[in-house]
């Protein structure tokens, strides 16, 4: 018997993707977590599913309720991570090189400001709670009497939780996706010239690197704080490592950057900018993280 809540369950794929990967910061375990809410979604009998008066809210609260648990197991497996952990890049769909796999996740991903690596970061320093109320609330915009239902607590109790994780998110200082992009085509081009002082006028003082190799790809392990630290680390790269192209690309709906030796995507980098000066560098070399980039 066909499925009456086929075409309804399937539409649903590309809003769980995108709720899945904000929650988890991870395009693969979002792809898992969206397979396993259709895994329980046909386990239920035709009957139950007739039940069902909102197939698109019922796998919304599944999946919500996977990734609460993943979540909520994430910390042990940082422990065992590799160095620094940051969220999997999202290229533009437009910036692919040679096209998207068949069926890749990240070509379900809306861009907005709310996948910015900023943004994931600062979600990534929330408990699991605050996290799930805020994105379903504040991104998704579901009720908070739905947000209870999903994060099992009062609708009163989920309000504060968003409430919480509201006051660590600041945009006040975000500039315009024009100067973004020349903060970016300046620290291209002063890295690629090896002009140490462009370099340095470019980072706030405070700036923070952070590197995410995984312990699949050399990279540093501990964050560089300074900008004068970052820029002489950058040099150092630039005159000892081996010779790279620096493509401007899309990361996470942001101007970034990625390079590619002999023709191949080893790095992805991505940044925060306050008013016109670099304070985050986040630099993805992870190569199961690079799947959406390096696929085709």
């Amino acid at each position: 018997m066909t499925d009456p809540h086929l075409p309804a369950v399937i539409d649903e794929r590309r809003q769980l993707i995108n709720l899945a990967y904000r929650l988890l910061g991870s395009l693969s375990e979002a792809e898992d977590v969206v397979q396993e809410t259709y895994v329980r979604w046909y386990a239920l009998s035709e009957r139950q599913q007739r039940e069902v008066a909102a197939p698109g809210a019922w796998l919304t609260t599944v999946a919500g309720r996977i990734c609460l648990d993943l979540l909520g197991s994430a910390r042990a497996r940082r422990e065992r991570y590799v160095g620094e952990w940051i969220p999997e890049p999202v290229p533009d769909r437009s910036d692919w090189l040679g096209g998207p796999a068949a069926g890749d996740p990240a070509d379900r991903v809306t861009l907005d400001e709310s996948i910015s690596m900023a943004f994931l970061v600062v979600l990534d320093s929330m408990t699991p709670a605050e996290r799930v109320a805020f994105v379903l609330h504040d991104v998704f915009r579901y009720s908070f009497a739905e947000v209870a239902d999903i994060v099992g607590r009062t609708p009163a109790a989920c309000r504060q939780l968003a409430s919480s994780a509201r006051r660590r998110i600041d945009t006040s200082r975000s500039p315009s996706g024009a100067v973004r992009t020349e903060v970016v085509r300046d620290f291209k081009r002063a890295w690629e010239t090896k002009d140490i002082e462009a370099l340095i006028g470019l980072l706030d003082p405070t700036v923070i690197a952070t590197a995410d190799g995984g312990g699949l790809a050399l990279s540093f392990l501990d964050p560089i704080h300074g900008g004068e630290q970052v820029a002489q680390a950058w040099m150092e790269i630039s005159t000892h490592g081996p010779a790279v192209t620096l493509l401007e690309r899309t990361v996470n709906g942001q101007p970034g950057l990625v390079a590619l030796i002999d023709g191949a995507i080893v790095s992805v980098y991505a940044f925060d900018i306050a008013a016109d000066r670099i304070t985050r560098i986040w630099v993805i070399r992870n190569p199961e993280k690079l799947r959406p980039w390096t696929a085709g």
